[in-house]
């Protein structure tokens, strides 16, 4: 199994050990831009057109409401390559 499937399952678990990269990384293959914080806060807003925002605070480890975002993020891509094929 690739690198890259072995992440997506582990956001799928929702695993505890997740570091804010690699969620950034997997927003990031789907299109979605990072805004850095003003002010010195830590909550990084990914955005990406016709999308919702999802703000992440950049804390290890990544509490589980923020990996389950990017679950339902990585699902909803999952079913839109389903539906183009």
């Amino acid at each position: 199994m690739a690198k890259w499937d072995k992440l997506l399952t582990r956001i799928c678990s929702l695993s505890k050990d997740l570091r804010f990269d690699e969620l950034r990384k997997v927003l990031e293959s789907y299109g979605y831009e990072m805004k850095a914080p003003k002010g010195g806060s830590s909550h990084y807003t990914f955005r990406k057109e016709g999308c919702q925002p999802i703000t992440i605070p950049k804390h290890e480890p990544i509490k589980k409401v923020y990996v389950e975002m990017v679950k339902q993020i990585v699902e909803s891509e999952a079913k839109n390559d389903e539906d183009v094929e």
